[in-house]
């Protein structure tokens, strides 16, 4: 009896899962091939929901999916662990081992063999190097930094309200990066203080205690968006009471605050990194060719330039696109790309002709700023974009999230989950209050 081909894909998020699952229904549910996803966390959230779970408008636990859940019900098995390396030799993945808080082994260290490996472990935020930055700066890379994000928010604001008449200066919120990351938290977090006060925070007065920094170091706030529609962002956020700094460098971060190139200084207690990304540093070690983000450079069919086996997809590959330059990492090109490569792997263990190479569709850009506005362009097989602002905008850029949830659960599903959700907007407090 032939031995099943084994495809391993390391990296749970929005392409490796949706590629886990959809070779699952197609390839493990026919026992045709034998398909391993492993992440280092054992829940999956759509990572562009994150800066809404760092601000509490969004509570985590309704919007995890168990990753163990998902492979029973798809057909593929999950493993729980961090990649560590390549064995290329051997052909396996070598998996850390998994420790509890307190320290303790609980799972060892492990190798799993594959006959194709995908590599879609996402990205870090990149600090550049910048003094002060890791030691003092919040990040959003992964679901626990946003949970203990918004914890802290919701001290310093406890905070603030119990100890008004001893503040001395406004409460300072620095977000560093301006990109839809940074401009969607701020609109969140203002939207958030204001919602505080409602509820019955009356001596938390936002718009005297809490000062909102957004810095980029562009010229301009949304470089992805027209600047039509990055002004029309800007002046919102600016009409809320932020204060946008462009052409403004980081050079230093400390405790009490940003320092910039320009020589300006602005204090703020909670610093929030949102300004670049970069890969894994583990994988400039695996002997793959990598760029200077530690991306692994990619040909357009997706396969790793040194290893016709292994495969990279999402903000971890450069793969180029048909303009000279690269996919950008972004959640809409994960989609696309996990998408050509179940259909690509699924001719293969079927023994039928690979052919094919990758190109990138850019359906546009939607930026949301909380119950303010949501603005943004759409792409499609016409020529230009179409702006388009507010309510409309807002169904489109919800609809990107339910296209996500429909790969891994299918439409009934989603369609209930969408109603449950619905219904509890009506017994649920607007932001997590715990």
């Amino acid at each position: 009896m032939n031995r099943k081909h084994r495809i391993v894909i390391v990296g749970g998020g929005a392409g490796g899962l949706e590629l886990a699952t959809r070779l699952g229904r197609r390839l493990g549910r026919r026992g045709l091939a034998e398909i391993t996803l492993i992440d280092a966390k054992s829940t999956h959230i759509w990572k562009p929901l994150l800066h809404e779970v760092a601000a509490g408008t969004l509570d985590a636990c309704e919007h995890q999916l168990e990753y163990l859940a998902q492979a029973h019900w798809q057909h593929f098995r999950f493993r729980l662990g961090r990649m560590e390396g390549i064995d290329r030799d051997s052909r396996e993945v070598i998996v850390a081992p998994t420790l509890n808080e307190q320290g303790e082994e609980v799972i060892p260290r492990r190798r799993f063999p594959y006959d194709t490996l995908v590599i879609a472990v996402g990205s870090l935020s990149n600090d550049f190097g910048i003094p002060g930055v890791r030691e003092h700066c919040l990040f959003l890379d992964a679901l626990d930094q946003a949970v203990n994000f918004q914890r802290r928010l919701l001290d310093t604001l406890l905070y603030i309200h119990t100890h008004r008449e001893a503040q001395d200066q406004r409460m300072g919120v620095a977000i560093v990066g301006a990109g839809a990351t940074g401009v969607e938290l701020t609109a969140q977090l203002h939207q958030v203080t204001r919602q505080l006060s409602a509820y019955g925070l009356d001596e938390l007065d936002p718009e005297e205690d809490i000062a909102f920094h957004l810095i980029e170091a562009g010229p301009r706030i949304l470089p992805a968006l027209p600047e039509k529609l990055a002004d029309q962002a800007a002046e919102k956020l600016r009409h809320i009471g932020v204060e946008i700094h462009v052409n403004e460098r980081v050079t230093r971060v400390t405790e009490d605050g940003i320092e910039t190139a320009a020589g300006d200084f602005l204090p703020a207690g909670i610093k929030v990194w949102c300004a670049g990304i970069k890969a894994p540093d583990f994988l400039a070690d695996t002997g793959l060719e990598v760029n200077h983000l530690n991306q692994l450079v990619v040909y357009k069919t997706l396969q790793t330039t040194r290893d016709p086996d292994i495969y990279a997809l999402g903000d971890c590959a450069a793969c180029p696109d048909d303009h000279g330059g690269f996919v950008p990492p972004r959640a809409q090109a994960a989609h696309q790309q996990a998408s050509f490569l179940a259909q690509r792997l699924e001719r293969m263990v079927r023994g039928k002709p690979v052919h094919g190479e990758y190109h990138y569709h850019d359906y546009g850009s939607l930026v949301t700023l909380g119950r303010y506005s949501t603005v943004g362009s759409l792409m499609g097989n016409i020529p230009g974009s179409i702006m388009v602002s507010g309510y409309i905008a807002r169904l489109v850029y919800l609809s990107l999230h339910k296209l996500h949830q429909i790969a891994l659960y299918g439409w009934i599903r989603t369609g209930i989950l969408t109603l449950a959700h619905f219904l509890r907007r009506g017994v649920d407090p607007e932001i997590k209050l715990h």
